[in-house]
């Protein structure tokens, strides 16, 4: 199993394009956390801002991150 747990998500807009966003979810014995990140850029298809959503999870986990304080 991996280390992170990400759902991706797509929210309609009043004109008729579509959002992404997607929440990275971690477990850990010392404490674990949810972030949710929401775009701005809008898609004509919920299939297009679903892939967006995925692929931007998928960079976020991926990244390097500088250990917490």
């Amino acid at each position: 199993m991996g280390q992170y747990v990400v759902s991706p998500a797509t929210h309609p807009t009043d004109c008729g394009r579509f959002r992404a966003s997607f929440a990275v979810q971690r477990s850990q014995s010392n404490g674990g956390y949810c972030r949710v990140f929401r775009f701005d850029k809008v898609f004509a298809s919920p299939h297009a801002a679903r892939l967006f959503a995925v692929t931007q999870g998928w960079l976020q986990t991926c990244m390097p991150h500088p250990p917490a304080c």
